[in-house]
């Protein structure tokens, strides 16, 4: 379910540059967001979190979430699936929870904000029926649950005693800006924006990745991942903070896939030979091949960005094919290589 959400969103984000793609999704252009968020990222996170956690319960939450996509390509009324989100969104909420009760530490604490921010956006999409509201709030549930993850690594590095306070002070700044979006897009997208570049400074200072790129294969291909995506969310925070986030705005298209595909497509592509083999139970060998799809989606990033700010619309066009001719590629290499990784040990 995931993975036609996907397929759905890519091509109703197409259909909005005005690119002309099947008819059949047609009806899916003003859905292109929540696909993307909620169905694909949203049921990842999921799965990933109930893979973690190893309880039945815990999997109701990516396949409500699944069903929710569903609901808006059979073109449900209009409450199901934020309805749906909702409901996974709880329940990503308690699990996360449980994780920080089980250790209460800075990251599962970022780990639960992260899941808050989507049941959030989620619920107020539902009550309000204008699913724009719930963007800053999926925003930061990607990038909470990055930072997150990233920073449970950095106990492995020696520890900074400043590191965690400035990571939470960056983190309430964010969290400022997520809230305050609701009431005052302008200022909210500033204080979003700071929180976002600051995080994304945080990282690049702190993160592993910052040793691991020295190293070879599969480990420096996961750091050079990181590394870019960083540079990305840095400048979609810069972008934020000149108010981007405001409907309309001019940067806005920018910033948004600076973040959502320059940094948290990054993520996904980076940790996709780690993480898919652990939730999907196949062998995924590591290949150059990965660098395919990587290199085309940050070089069509770049296109559609330029486009952006020099108001070239086939410039930007070109760099939305490019991004979503990078993901099928990355979706073909992840195919080829579990297939070719039947049979191994």
């Amino acid at each position: 379910m995931a993975m036609i959400a996907m397929i759905v969103g890519i091509f109703g984000g197409l259909m909005r540059l005005g690119i002309s793609t099947p008819t059949v999704f047609s009806s899916q252009v003003g859905n292109h967001g929540a696909f993307m968020l909620s169905a694909f990222f949203g049921t990842v996170i999921c799965l990933e979190r109930a893979v973690a956690l190893n309880k039945p319960w815990v999997y109701l939450a990516p396949l409500l979430s699944g069903l929710g996509g569903l609901a808006m390509i059979l073109q449900s009324p209009i409450e199901w699936p934020s309805a749906l989100f909702t409901c996974s969104g709880i329940i990503l909420c308690i699990a996360s929870f449980k994780i920080y009760l089980q250790q209460r530490v800075l990251y599962t604490l970022t780990l639960f904000i992260g899941a808050l921010c989507w049941m959030s956006g989620n619920t107020l999409w539902l009550l309000t029926e204008y699913h724009l509201l719930a963007i800053p709030y999926g925003i930061g549930f990607l990038v909470l649950t990055i930072a997150g993850e990233r920073l449970e690594l950095t106990r492995f590095l020696p520890p900074k005693p400043k590191a965690n306070k400035i990571f939470a002070f960056l983190l309430s700044v964010t969290l400022i800006g997520i809230v305050t979006s609701s009431m005052r897009t302008d200022a909210g997208s500033v204080f979003m924006g700071a929180g976002l570049t600051g995080l994304a400074l945080w990282l690049i200072q702190f993160d592993i990745a910052r040793t691991t790129i020295r190293k070879s294969g599969l480990t420096r291909f996961v750091a050079t991942c990181l590394l870019l995506g960083y540079g990305w969310l840095f400048i979609g925070g810069l972008l934020f903070m000149n108010k981007a986030l405001e409907p309309g705005a001019l940067f806005r298209d920018a910033a948004l896939h600076a973040i959502l595909l320059g940094f948290v497509m990054s993520m996904v592509i980076g940790h996709a030979p780690i993480i898919f083999p652990a939730v999907m139970r196949v062998k995924i060998p590591y290949s150059s091949a990965f660098y395919l799809p990587l290199v085309t989606l940050h070089v069509s990033i770049c296109l559609r960005i330029t486009g952006g700010f020099l108001d070239n619309v086939p410039l930007r066009v070109i760099g939305a094919e490019g991004n979503a001719i990078a993901i099928l590629l990355f979706v073909a290499v992840i195919l080829y290589q579990v297939k070719s990784g039947y049979g191994k040990a």
